[in-house]
């Protein structure tokens, strides 16, 4: 057995490759939780049961997770084990798995036992709680990030593989920043709720964390499916990587507006990775982000708290004493919201949500820091709620927007502590995030020592429901319609030519300008364009949306293959521009745009 193997996916499964036996992974899965010293990370140690169940998984098999530990956040139920919400009072037994745990346990996954958190998952900082407050693996002087404190200490000090939290405000996110490891915040609706104790149900979610991107994405590839029970619960786009498309406009809060709280190398880490973003090919946007912070002071500000008061029932009247009294303090405002207020708010959302999409229009995905600055445990003490809510500052009003988030660690800032930044996007684009935060990721793994294992390839093939569609215009990565692919749920797959037998058109009309292929049985360039992955289901919407004289066809490309892709009608040959010889339509577009800047600067 050896004191050195990560708790990673890849090494974990070369070590029952070579013998190991799960119940050897579980005792040294306690022995790491017992040599940290530290009573706050579980609320419920089940080494019991986890020896027993790794006994009871017999011979190697080909389960996903098989015999790979994790830990579950305290509001989310585990059979056989109390469900507390770090509240002594509200404890249960469960006598059933939570949807999310029973699909893991079914894949092989043992679980170690239940994690602390900030009570009933109010709080950003991990210190509500009547338990030992869990210390954070990095530097106990900082607080260890709430709500999912636990969950996250647990998988940075190498105790599990990866854990479950919960996120409505960041909880998900802000623990994986503060103790250098990975955050999944799926799409809401991608993961079931079913067996989580609601903070604010409307905008809960599980999440994942993890050391490793690629772990935490094999995670939720086993855990994403769809729960008949959940009324939250929603399709989604299978859970499969693709690699990144080679132009991404990815939008950030320009200098003016990034928030630090005076933090300089937090400024100058977070400007370090829109370095590396623009070396692999990105364009980095300034974004406004006045309507984002404005949903996001509503989540808090605004009537939304009174969902965690429902969610406490009549605890806050008749037992207000069980409560942490900072969660008591906070979850109070709730009694004296109004429906007027509450519908108040909804309108003022709506507005805010038009302006953050016009800000977010063209832009594939937003880059954040995950959090503003670090907070230490005295400042906590001393001010139990504004340090709190500064770190959700590029969290708070994620689910609000109905976005997806990745927290991934981007190595080590100038003074020795972790780099994390936040990969924001629309509701079903977590794979695309997932690829780009796999490029990004970088750095220790929490606080293991442990060598980070080379990111995975990804390969570029439509899986099964997909339809691979090859576009060579304003729908690839990066032009102006490119958001229509992606909003159908659509995955890059691979960049590439057609065979050297099309002519390419600038089409009459527009805006947008589009191009025309077709395809001459002799002569004709080899056109660049991409392939997309597209549902089948997304198809007929598709095609409904592609204006004459375009259409859907088999375009050949350059290896000889075939996919269907844009076509052309010969009367777009007719009043549109030969444009050929370009090759490329990006090449078009960068023309058109230099031939109109003279005129555009002369005219001021």
């Amino acid at each position: 057995m050896s004191q050195d193997l990560p708790f990673t996916l890849p090494a974990l499964r070369a070590a029952y490759a070579a013998g190991m036996r799960p119940e050897a992974v579980i005792a040294l899965a306690y022995a790491r939780l017992d040599a940290t010293g530290d009573d706050g990370i579980l609320i419920h140690d089940a080494r019991d049961a986890a020896l027993e169940a790794a006994r009871a998984l017999g011979a190697p098999d080909d389960r996903p997770l098989w015999g790979i530990p994790f830990v579950v956040k305290d509001n989310i139920d585990v059979a056989g084990m109390p469900t507390t919400a770090a509240c002594p009072d509200f404890a249960y037994l469960a006598g059933a798995d939570a949807f999310v745990v029973a699909r893991l346990r079914a894949a092989g996954a043992i679980c170690l036992g239940k994690a602390n958190l900030d009570q009933f998952a109010t709080g950003l900082v991990g210190v509500r709680s009547p338990y030992p407050i869990p210390k954070n693996a990095l530097d106990p002087a900082i607080v260890p990030g709430g709500s999912s404190s636990g969950s996250a200490v647990a998988v940075a000090q190498g105790i599990a593989c990866f854990s479950l939290g919960t996120d409505t405000a960041g909880s998900g996110r802000v623990p994986a920043a503060l103790n250098g490891i990975v955050g999944l915040k799926p799409s809401l609706g991608a993961l079931s709720g079913t067996g989580m104790v609601p903070a604010c149900r409307s905008l809960d979610t599980i999440s994942i964390f993890a050391l490793s991107t690629p772990d935490a994405w094999e995670v939720l590839s086993v855990a994403q499916a769809e729960d008949p029970q959940d009324g939250y619960c929603r399709p989604m786009p299978a859970p499969r990587l693709a690699p990144v498309p080679p132009k991404l406009k990815i939008g950030v809060p320009g200098r003016d507006s990034l928030v630090t709280d005076g933090d300089a190398v937090q400024a100058a880490s977070f400007q370090a990775t829109l370095t590396r973003l623009r070396t692999i090919g990105a364009e980095v946007v300034d974004c406004d982000f006045t309507p984002f912070h404005e949903v996001a002071r509503l989540l808090y500000e605004g009537p939304w708290v009174a969902e965690r008061t429902a969610a406490l029932g009549a605890r806050l009247i008749e037992r207000p004493e069980t409560l942490h009294p900072v969660t008591r303090q906070i979850v109070s405002a709730g009694l004296s919201v109004t429906a007027v207020d509450l519908f108040r708010a909804q309108y003022r959302l709506a507005d805010l949500r038009r302006l953050c999409t016009e800000a977010l229009a063209g832009i594939d995905m937003l880059c954040v820091p995950t959090i503003p600055r670090f907070v230490t445990c005295e400042e906590i003490a001393a001010d139990p709620i504004g340090p709190n809510s500064l770190l959700g500052t590029y969290t708070n009003f994620v689910n609000l927007l109905d976005m997806c988030g990745l927290a991934v660690p981007c190595g080590l800032r100038a003074d020795g502590r972790p780099a994390s930044v936040t990969l924001l996007g629309r509701a079903g684009a977590d794979a695309q995030l997932a690829a780009l935060a796999m490029v990004l990721e970088e750095g220790p793994m929490g606080a293991t020592g442990w060598d980070r294992p080379p990111a995975p390839v990804l390969s570029g093939q439509a899986g099964a429901g997909e339809l691979p569609v090859f576009v060579c215009g304003a729908h690839m990565s990066g032009m102006a319609l490119n958001g229509q692919l992606l909003g159908l749920g659509a995955r890059f797959l691979r960049a590439c030519r057609t065979a050297p037998q099309y002519q390419m058109y600038a089409l009459a009309g527009g805006p947008p300008d589009r191009p025309g292929l077709i395809r001459r049985s002799h002569g004709g360039q080899a056109i660049a364009g991409e392939v997309w992955a597209l549902p089948v289901t997304a198809a007929g919407t598709f095609l409904a949306g592609i204006p004459a004289p375009l259409g859907l066809g088999h375009v050949r490309l350059q290896d000889g293959t075939e996919e269907v892709g844009f076509i052309c009608e010969g009367l777009g040959a007719e009043t549109g521009t030969d444009i050929s010889a370009l090759g490329d339509w990006r090449a078009y577009v960068a023309q058109k745009a230099a031939a109109r800047a003279p005129v555009a600067a002369a005219s001021k």
